[in-house]
């Protein structure tokens, strides 16, 4: 298919290639060639066809400084020509698809096999009719009208079925549309930075054309295939095109080509764009697959890959011996795709049981579910048993040939009362609930800025016990503004006067500040009269600018005197330097470089600071002890950070060696500190609290010095004073969880975490061990679940690795956001409280909607069944069974799913991983009740005709008119769920079952709904419901019994639960499933080997594995070795690379895979490990 489409594009393309070949110097294919060749061949080739890359710009059009002019005909050709920056979309399902998907449901098909029998007996009239030999005695009364209406009953199953059918996949569709909204509301807010006509500005990606200048910078991810034309320290992880997990430098005159769909983890630069749509790299690849970019498809590659893949890795992994098996390696992998699609079958089979929460339920529905097939098998069999002894041993009959019809007949009557029992044992009310509770939930999340990216993530985030928090723009309001300052020898508390400082530290603090941080960020007038000034860009950056403003000095000047192109050399910032620097040429050929970063790394490079006059003086290591303790010490306590400004003068000749980092940068001097503060979130003390009370530990893991994040954690209320509690340096804490090789231990690492709250100068790799240390402890009898807030790109190892990922929509890059299962779209935390909120919301509706669907089913079980055995017949037939299961069941899952949250959900503890579903105070709910309902439906059947004066219903002929006795039970059983409903609504045992009940209007429609259909049905339901028309009095008393349930609710809320030692909970995962011991102890040096990949920076190498999916697709598809070279030049790379991925891939890939094996297992596995990869 995507072939297809690839052509008729060409072909399109082509027509519009020869019309406008004058416009442009190359043409569409041109550029798709060029833009295979990696690394030094793609360098050779721009010289030779075009001369450099400005040629290249010159044959687009377009200035490598100022951009493309930007009118909107040239924008237009453009976009015709050369595509527009959009991947097509893949058709969603549509109805009929999920309808038949609804209808692979095994009850469902057995049900429908059972009507159709029946349909068909009951049009089929037997020859020996009239043969009374054959029928028993209860045969033998059939009247006319009643043989026609024997295919009522057929019918109205099969009715039944069509409505379940219709409003499952109608769930499904709404979900799928919902997701979309979702997924174009999250591509229509992605922006990106362009030049046009000289001007920065930023524009939605699918607005980017061919021939675009774009700024890139750290954190993107790069919307459209390009070339480097100019930047510094650019280097981009490309793990999710070619599965290497390694960083590639990217430069103009070794390698250029920027591909998209790739993120820059370090640098920043411009790029000629030359591919955008489906002619760049990724719309090559999407192409291929016929997905185009929709998520959920990526989500179920993802997911299968991971799975299914794993053993072909592994085995790929061992036959890497020589250039041989490299040759070979391509063709392996490609079959391996084939020979997957089993493991893909049984792995979606295990996406759908991702989260805890699926996990119970599906175990408890299958218990249910075997408990109810035994139980209709009993009743088939005692039916058909009585049947026979009565009619061939005691009335001693003959089997005759005419009479089987007759015979058959009964045997399928006694068929659809097994079937109806099974039918109301299996709760498929629950994945409905389930669904109906998430989906609302994600509805209502939206307007707690709460943007969910997995269905799951949702529930799963109710029973999260701890929270690994960022620092700035999460708990700070991210709007840093310098307050304090250390200038020429004086300690200024708040910004000092301009005069008071030397004219000659003035201006080199003015041209530090201005040149050495990103041109990007700026400072712009407000928005509104008398608003704050707008920080564009990087805010530490911001907040220096402004510390320049306050000093009545101006940046813009001089930038516009040193523009980004003349800047020599620019060591970036990223997480191991913690500063940047920035190289300049002065006017008389020397160079000077400033400096600014974290003030205790700096000033350990500094061998001169200004002095009161503006001159250098020497500054030893006792100085700065003394500084330390006197001036940066006191501003961390404050909660400041502290940055320090520096420069230093280098010689024009001999030329410094600017790769030797090292002795570049030392023996600088010291311009000044300052105090930058970024003020906490007014609202986050509140929010933190109301998570400890809820029994969740927020812990905050920044990259701030210590001083600083204590103070801000005091501040926020994570730590108060006197507790006993860890604040902990990065390096501290790596040398308390590391043994003597400098491998991470668990053990050391329990020793630590219940304690700890705070984590300073942590790198990316810190806060992944951390995250995964709490995951993987075992200290605590309940397994930790994790959430992780982050923005940055390095925060991404991190947020795949939590349960539960929350990303920032302001100030989150898309690094970040492409990790996370939830992203945060006001970027506050109190938003994430709302969150827990909510998935505790879900947790307990489903328990709520448990608890009455059990009910129903006990006491519809045993009345089927002890009916049938002693009556001959259920007292409750199958269609009035069916609108008990089917309709209660629904629309109660409707009512109970959509209780609103209270705040009294926070006042309780999380669950826990191993909490089960069915607590014994549900089931002493359960019980109970079933008791009341068993007798008062007994005590009805056996003497109801002698208390309400009635013909008695009992061992009715087969097709006899219904009974006012048996249409009396059903009426009671209806009342009496309806009120158990109201009882449901509460779980913990509360006496106040109406507390809110007004707040949920959906619960009120839906009680009074229901109540209303079934005086409809049973005055005018006639023979397809079974039903005769009932008088006032018996209503009255139907209803009377029905409100002795709300009674008997407050009888059993006084009898208490610790007495009641034989109560069981059910649906639990147990400790055993989650991870077999095998497989935690299944290779430990692949953990510590782990570790190492991930300290070498080669952070996204989860990204990696996830992509190599794709490659395998695109070889499978281009076997045959059609076009797109380049497609397969890159997947000998991959190949060449799985050994790597294997080792790395973490302990939780290792048990998925091993899981495979054996189904059991499967469920367990990936109830073990939710989320691993994201599913929609």
């Amino acid at each position: 298919m995507g072939d297809m489409t690839n052509s008729d594009f060409y072909s399109k393309n082509q027509r519009n290639e020869a019309n406008h070949a004058g416009e442009f110097g190359c043409t569409l294919q041109e550029l798709r060639s060029l833009m295979e060749l990696r690394g030094t061949e793609a360098v050779v080739k721009i010289k030779e066809t075009y001369g450099e890359t400005e040629g290249l710009c010159r044959h687009l059009k377009t200035s490598p400084t100022e951009g493309l002019a930007g009118t909107a005909a040239d924008l237009e050709k453009r976009k015709l020509i050369f595509g527009k920056n959009f991947i097509p979309p893949k058709k969603p399902k549509t109805f009929i698809q999920l309808v038949w998907e609804a209808l692979q449901d095994v009850t469902l098909i057995i049900l429908e096999i059972a009507a159709i029998i029946s349909l068909g007996l009951s049009f089929y009239q037997p020859p020996g009719e009239g043969n009374e030999g054959c029928g028993t005695a209860t045969g033998g009364a059939e009247d006319e009208g009643e043989a026609e209406a024997g295919w009522i009953e057929g019918a109205a199953i099969l009715l039944s079925v069509i409505c379940v059918v219709l409003v499952t996949a109608f769930n499904d569709w709404s979900k799928e549309k919902q997701f979309r909204g979702l997924q174009s509301r999250i591509e229509q807010e992605q922006k990106f930075t362009v030049v046009r006509g000289g001007q920065v500005i930023q524009i939605p990606v699918a607005e980017i054309v061919v021939g675009d200048i774009a700024q890139v910078k750290y954190g993107d991810l790069l919307p459209a295939d390009g070339i480097f034309i100019q930047g510094n320290d650019l280097k981009i992880d490309e793990s999710s095109l070619t599965g290497e997990s390694d960083q590639v430098r990217k430069s103009v005159d070794k390698d250029p080509m920027l591909l998209s769909g790739t993120h820059v983890m370090e640098g920043s630069g411009r790029m000629l764009v030359t591919a955008v749509g489906v002619n760049s790299q990724t719309g090559i690849i999407f192409t291929l697959l016929g997905a185009g970019g929709e998520e959920e498809e990526k989500k179920d590659k993802k997911g299968k890959m991971q799975d299914g893949n794993m053993e072909n890795n592994q085995n790929k992994a061992k036959q890497q011996d020589g250039a041989a098996a490299m040759e070979m390696q391509p063709l392996k992998s490609a079959e391996g795709g084939e020979g997957d699609d089993k493991d893909k079958k049984k792995s979606n089979m295990h996406k759908k049981e991702k989260s805890v929460l699926q996990g119970k339920l599906t175990k408890l529905a299958v218990q249910i579910g075997k408990a109810g097939l035994v139980m209709s098998a009993i009743t088939v069999i005692i039916l058909v048993l009585y049947f026979a002894i009565d009619t061939f041993v005691v009335n001693k009959k003959q089997w005759l040939p005419e009479c089987t019809p007759v015979y058959v007949q009964y045997f399928v009557k006694f068929f659809i009362i097994g079937v109806t029992v099974l039918v109301v044992a299996v709760p498929e009310g629950l994945p409905l609930a389930v669904t109906i509770s998430l989906a609302y939930s994600v509805k209502k999340m939206m307007r707690d800025n709460n943007l969910v990216r997995h269905l799951d993530a949702c529930e799963t985030m109710g029973n999260a016990t701890a929270i690994c928090s960022d620092k700035t723009g999460t708990l700070t309001t991210n709007r840093m503004t310098v307050v304090q300052a250390y200038v020429g020898d004086v300690h200024y508390k708040e910004i000092p006067e301009p005069d008071s400082i030397p004219a000659k530290t003035m201006e080199l603090l003015v041209n530090a500040i201005a040149i050495n941080s990103a041109y990007t960020t700026k400072i712009l007038p407000p928005e509104k009269e008398g608003g704050l000034p707008r920080q564009v860009g990087n805010k530490t950056e911001c907040g220096l600018l402004g510390f320049v403003l306050d000093l009545k000095q101006d940046y813009e000047p001089v930038r516009s005197l040193i523009p980004e192109e003349k800047l020599y050399k620019v060591y970036t910032f990223n997480s191991v330097r913690k500063s940047m620097s920035t190289v300049i040429k002065m006017p008389d050929g020397s160079f000077r470089m400033y400096s600014k970063g974290a003030s205790e790394i700096v000033l350990k490079k500094c061998s001169r600071i200004l002095n009161a006059a503006g001159e250098p003086r020497i500054f030893r290591p006792r100085d700065r002890d003394e500084m330390v303790k006197k001036v940066i010490e006191p501003m961390a306590c404050d909660g400041l950070r502290t940055i320090c400004v520096a420069f230093r003068d280098f010689p024009s000749s001999p030329e410094p060696d600017w790769d030797n980092e090292n002795d570049i940068l030392s023996d600088l001097t010291c311009i000044c500190v300052v105090g930058i503060e970024d003020p906490v979130r007014p609202e986050v003390p509140e929010a933190i609290r109301k998570c400890q009370r809820a029994g969740i530990t927020v812990r905050m893991v920044t990259g701030d010095n210590i001083n600083t994040a204590r103070a801000i954690a005091i501040k926020c209320g994570i730590i108060h004073p006197g507790e006993d509690f860890l604040c902990l340096e990065g390096k501290e804490f790596n040398r308390r969880i590391r043994n003597e090789k400098g491998e991470i231990e668990q053990e050391r690492i329990d020793k630590i975490w219940p304690k700890l709250r705070v984590l300073a100068r942590s790198s990316p790799t810190d806060k992944h061990t951390l995250v995964k240390g709490i995951i993987d402890s075992t200290q605590v009898e309940q397994r930790q679940v994790v959430a992780v807030t982050g923005d940055g790109t390095n925060d991404g190892p991190a947020l795949k690795k939590a349960d539960v990922g929350f990303a920032m929509g302001i100030a989150g890059t898309d690094v970040a956001k492409e990790a996370s299962d939830i992203i945060l779209t006001d970027d506050n935390f109190s938003s994430i409280v709302k969150a827990v909120m909510w998935g505790r919301n879900v947790y307990d509706s489903i328990s709520k909607f448990l608890q009455f669907q059990l009910t129903v089913n006990i006491v519809a079980v045993i009345v089927a069944f002890t009916g049938a055995c002693i009556t001959q017949d259920s007292p409750l037939k199958a269609v009035q069974m069916l609108w008990v299961n089917l309709i209660m069941d629904t629309f109660a899952s409707l009512a109970l799913a959509t209780e609103p949250p209270t705040e009294a959900l926070l006042l309780r503890k999380p669950y826990g991983r191993n909490k089960p579903l069915i607590s014994r105070t549900m089931m002493k709910n359960i019980l109970g009740h079933a008791v009341y309902q068993l007798t008062l439906i007994f005590t009805l059947l056996f003497v109801g005709e002698k208390m309400f004066k009635i013909d008695s219903g009992r061992n009715a002929p087969l097709h006899s008119p219904p009974s006012e006795h048996y249409t009396i039970i059903f009426n009671t059983f209806v009342m009496m769920q309806l009120f158990n409903e109201i009882n449901a609504r509460k779980i913990h045992g509360e006496r106040n079952v109406f507390d809110g009940i007004f707040r949920n209007p959906i619960f009120c429609t839906i009680v009074l709904g229901t109540f209303a259909i079934q005086i409809v049905i049973v005055q005018f339901g006639g023979k397809p419901f079974s039903c005769s028309p009932l008088q006032l009095d018996q209503w009255m008393w139907c209803v009377f019994i029905g409100l002795g349930e709300l009674v008997w609710g407050q009888v059993i809320a006084t009898i208490p639960t610790s007495r009641l030692k034989f109560l069981k909970e059910a649906g639990r995962l147990t400790e055993k499933e989650e991870v077999p011991e095998e497989e935690l102890n299944e290779d430990v040096e692949e953990i510590d080997h782990a570790e190492r990949e991930l300290r070498r920076g080669q952070i996204l190498w989860f990204r990696g594995l996830n992509r190599i999916q794709t490659q395998i697709e695109v070889v499978n598809t281009f076997k045959s070795g059609t076009s797109f070279q380049g497609a397969l030049r890159r997947q000998s790379s991959v190949t060449s690379q799985t050994q790597d991925v294997t080792n790395i891939s973490s302990p939780s890939h290792v048990s998925l895979s091993n899981a495979l094996s054996s189904p059991t297992s499967t469920s367990a596995a990936a109830a073990g490990h939710p989320r691993r990869e994201g599913i929609p």
